[in-house]
């Protein structure tokens, strides 16, 4: 099991939390997600370490932006 942190800009809502929640969740091997607006932290658990690219891809598809690890 790996856990990641990561700080994304543009999230100001539970609606925003949630898109960005679908598609983090879409990538294989993710087994739980927690975006949070307020501090601009997602916080990813899976199966194994994640590609950084394929997190940032599914932030941008989402309409957000990914600056990095927290």
């Amino acid at each position: 099991m790996s856990e990641a942190v990561y700080t994304v800009t543009g999230m100001s809502c539970g609606h925003c939390e949630s898109a960005v929640s679908k598609e983090i969740t879409a990538i294989p091997g993710v087994t739980s997600v927690t975006a949070v607006a307020k501090t601009g932290l997602l916080t990813i658990a899976s199966e194994q370490p994640l590609d950084d690219d394929a997190v940032r891809a599914a932030v941008d598809e989402a309409g957000y932006a990914l600056v990095g690890r927290a």
